[in-house]
C-alpha cells in the first residue's frame, strides 16, 4: 500500500476514535469536575484538549491529500 494512503487511512481512523472518545461517558461524565487544569473543570479542558488533535490532524490530512492531488495531474 502506497504510504500516502496508509497515513491517510491512519488520520481518518484518529479522528473517528476521537470522535467517539469525545461522546464516551469518559469524557461526558456527569457531574465530574475534577481533575481541574487552570480552573476549568474536566469536561471543557478535556474536549479543548480534543479539539486542538482534530485540529493538527485535519491538517495533516490537508497536507497529505494536497500532495496526491497534485501528483495526479
Amino acid at each position: 500500500m502506497n504510504k500516502r494512503k496508509w497515513y491517510w487511512r491512519l488520520c481518518v481512523i484518529a479522528v473517528v476514535v476521537i470522535i467517539a472518545v469525545t461522546y464516551s461517558p469518559l469524557v461526558m461524565a456527569t457531574g465530574k469536575t475534577t481533575p481541574s487544569f487552570l480552573h476549568l473543570p474536566y469536561t471543557l479542558w478535556v474536549t479543548i484538549l480534543l479539539a486542538l488533535v482534530l485540529v493538527l490532524l485535519t491538517f495533516a490530512g490537508s497536507r497529505i491529500m494536497t500532495n496526491d492531488e497534485e501528483e495526479e495531474q
